[in-house]
This record gives C-alpha cells, sequence and structure tokens, in this order.
C-alpha cells in the first residue's frame, strides 16, 4: 500500500432505537446539565415532536430561531440567549439546519473568533479546541446526519457562502436516534431528507482518497437508503424502515469524513442563493454528477450499479427520483437559467469539489448546472 498517512476515527457515542429519545433527561443529568438551551427551528416548534422532548425536559430555554439554512445571525443570536439565560449545556433538536447551528453555537460560547475564521478551507478547525459545552443532538429526520457528524454548514453573513467548519471537537457529546421522531415528516420532506442521505454514501465512496472504514460504511449506507427510501415513501408508520433510513442517514454522515464531491459544491449555492432545500438540490444533481464522474470513477461505479440492482446508477438514480416524487430539473424547482454563472462562481469556490473523483473546472461546474437545468 502506498497511500499517505490517514487518520481513521469514529468517536461518536450513539444511543439508537424506539424510545431512545426518552433517555434525554437521565442523559442530561449525567452530564451535570441543569438548564439547557433547546435549539430548534420555528416550524418544528409547533410538532408534537417538539412537545413530546420539551416535556422531557422542562428547565430548557427554548431557541427556535433556526431559518431553514442557518446564518452567522443565528447562531449569534443563539449564543445571546444561551448567555442571557444562564444555560450550561446544549440540545439540538431538528434535521440538519437546527443540528448544525447547535452545533456552531456550542462552538462560539467558548471561541471568540468570527465564524468564518473556522472555515474548513483555510483550515479554521486547527483553531478550535475541545472546551465546548455539552451538546445532545436529537434528529428528527434521516438526512444531513448531523446528530453523529463532525461538521457544521453555516450561511456566513459577508460572503453569503455557505461554509463548511470541520474539526472532531465538533461531534455532539451524544445522538439520540430515535425512529419514532421521523413519522411526522410529510413526504417531500422524506424524499428530500431521505436523497441527502444517500447522497452522502454515494458520494463519500466515490471521493478521492484512502479510508476502506469509510467506503464500507458509505457501501452499506446506500444500500440501506435505496432499499429502505421508497419503503417509507409508501408506508410512513414502518418504524423498521424508519429505522434503517435514520441509520443510512447517521452512516453516510460517519462516511463523509472521507469527503464528498460535486454533488455538494453545486448544491451548497442552491440552497444560499436560491432557497432550495438541499437534499431536494441533491436528488437533482446527482444523476447528472455520476455521469460526470463515470469514467474517472472506474470500478466504483460498477460497485453502484451492483447495488442498484444493475444498470447505468445515473439512470437508476433517476429513476429513483422519479419514484419519490421529486421533480428532475432545476428550473422545475424555480431556479432561473441567468443565475447560473453566479452559482458557479460559488460552486468553485466551495471544498467539497475537491476530492470528487474527476477534477472540476468552475466552466465545469457551469456545464453541470446546464445540464441539470
Amino acid at each position: 500500500m502506498s497511500s499517505p498517512v490517514s487518520t481513521f476515527s469514529f468517536p461518536t457515542t450513539i444511543l439508537f432505537g424506539a424510545g431512545a429519545a426518552d433517555e434525554l433527561p437521565k442523559e442530561l443529568a449525567r452530564r451535570g446539565v441543569l438548564r439547557p438551551l433547546l435549539v430548534t427551528d420555528a416550524g418544528l416548534a409547533r410538532t408534537p415532536v417538539f412537545e413530546r422532548i420539551s416535556k422531557l425536559i422542562p428547565g430548557a430555554v427554548v431557541y427556535s430561531g433556526v431559518e431553514p439554512n442557518p446564518t452567522e445571525r443565528n447562531v449569534l443570536d443563539g449564543v445571546a440567549t444561551y448567555r442571557q439565560s444562564g444555560c450550561d449545556g446544549i440540545v439540538g433538536l431538528g434535521g440538519g439546519s437546527p443540528l448544525d447551528a447547535a452545533k456552531a453555537i456550542r462552538l462560539k460560547i467558548t471561541h471568540e473568533a468570527p465564524l468564518a475564521e473556522y472555515d474548513d478551507l483555510i483550515d479554521g478547525g486547527n483553531r478550535i479546541s475541545s472546551n465546548l459545552p455539552v451538546y445532545i443532538a436529537v434528529a428528527t429526520t434521516s438526512g444531513t446526519g448531523s446528530e453523529v457528524s463532525r461538521s457544521a454548514v453555516i450561511t456566513i453573513e459577508k460572503t453569503n457562502r455557505k461554509t463548511v467548519i470541520f474539526s472532531p471537537y465538533l461531534i455532539p457529546s451524544l445522538a439520540l436516534g430515535d425512529p419514532e421522531l421521523t413519522m411526522h415528516m410529510p413526504p417531500h420532506i422524506t424524499a428530500g431528507t431521505g436523497m441527502d442521505a444517500f447522497t452522502h454514501n454515494v458520494e463519500a465512496y466515490l471521493a478521492k482518497g484512502y479510508h476502506p472504514v469509510c467506503d464500507a460504511v458509505a457501501l452499506q449506507g446506500a444500500k440501506l437508503a435505496w432499499r429502505n427510501l421508497p419503503l417509507v415513501m409508501d408506508a410512513p408508520q414502518d418504524t423498521e424502515a424508519r429505522g434503517e433510513m435514520m441509520m443510512a442517514s447517521m452512516m453516510g454522515a460517519i462516511a463523509f469524513q472521507k469527503g464528498l464531491g460535486a454533488v455538494h459544491s453545486l448544491a451548497h449555492p442552491l440552497s444560499s442563493d436560491c432557497g432550495m432545500h438541499h437534499g431536494t438540490s441533491n436528488a437533482v444533481l446527482l444523476p447528472v454528477v455520476l455521469e460526470f464522474n463515470r469514467e474517472a470513477a472506474g470500478g466504483r461505479m460498477d460497485d453502484l450499479s451492483e447495488l442498484f440492482g444493475g444498470g447505468d446508477p445515473a439512470a437508476r438514480v433517476r429513476e429513483l427520483n422519479r419514484r419519490l416524487g421529486i421533480k428532475p430539473r432545476l428550473r422545475d424547482w424555480g431556479v432561473t437559467e441567468e443565475i447560473l454563472p453566479k452559482l458557479a462562481d460559488k460552486a468553485a469556490q466551495d471544498g467539497c469539489h475537491q476530492l470528487n473523483p474527476r477534477p472540476c473546472t468552475r466552466e465545469d461546474l457551469l456545464a453541470l448546472y446546464r445540464e441539470a437545468w
């Protein structure tokens, strides 16, 4: 083996299974947290899921100001609430947006530099230390896997660019994976978040670099999503399939410590500039990028073909999107052709494509947008 020295690390502690969320009070008490900041979004704060969790921790201070694509302002407002309320720990409740915002709030409690200075593109993770408050992540979707990952994606005000903050110290103190909490999701959210989890696994497997542990996790995670996402669309109350999707989501986030690819560089500006749901963006872009990567990915494309039951991987993903009711073109989601060059500029600045199996220029990324449009 002639590969360079690599770092392999899977330290996330996970409580997984139906009813796992009921362990939250005990787990906070074990860690000495008496007054947590409960970070969520306004939509979830109106649901029975929020009511269930908030009843478990009546002493929590609620911060529900997280936007669908969390911003630097959301983070700073959360930090202010934490300090003003005398909180001593954090609980994140929701999908990737509240969970990522909670990570960034946690960071800013003890780290004074502007968020932009922790950007992974400038090795900002080297500035992050271990002196962070307790953070328990409670996922209500099966998508980002933020509850087990070491990254947070926040839109920085100055650049209006989705910025990845990455450090092992950002991993939550504990992840509670309770598939019962995902039963509330409407079909379009189940589909979009599910395709986010699926894309994480597929892109991580195709990403450049030596990481056989992540490769194995990614293949199994992709397999779980491929099999179970249609099942939860057909039978939303199928607890077993919901659990398999939640596991696929966590496996994708574990696997993408290896890296992602062009799909995510293309998807990030669609959220920050066009308001498009991140997982839905991934779903639309994945077939186009798979075609772009076909020759460069070599035998790994054959592995995906086998996993999908044969055939061209890009074509099979398009079939899955149709089954899930995801419209296939960016124009179907309100993206205008005129904005594509601006999006390509931002995609080129995004670090995810650096590990794409086929190198991407700004012109390549623009061509991919146009192919998807």
